[in-house]
């Protein structure tokens, strides 16, 4: 399910051409997850889910995953007007 979505959120995150926002690194912290954590995630996890955003209209994407350390994790992520891959938030399963 997105599988192009999901392959063009991984080409960014090797290519480095993503942003944190101050929401996601603040749960970051909360859960104990390093960047490489994020990364991960989304180079080994699925998209789970499609969600419209009632504000802007986009669609953001949940990826559900491992850490470095094999943990549950999810992020959710959407591809930005500039092409960058922006991480929105992320949480512990």
């Amino acid at each position: 399910m997105f599988k192009k979505i999901l392959l063009l959120m991984r080409e960014k995150i090797r290519l480095n051409q993503y942003v944190l926002t101050v929401h996601a690194d603040e749960e970051m912290d909360a859960d104990e997850f390093s960047v490489f954590d994020v990364e991960n995630c989304i180079l080994v996890g699925e998209i789970t889910e499609r969600q419209k955003d009632v504000n802007t209209g986009e669609w953001k994407y949940l990826v559900k995953g491992n850490s470095m350390d094999n943990d549950n994790m999810s992020i959710v992520g959407k591809i930005s007007p500039t092409g960058k891959l922006v991480i929105i938030t992320v949480f512990a399963d």
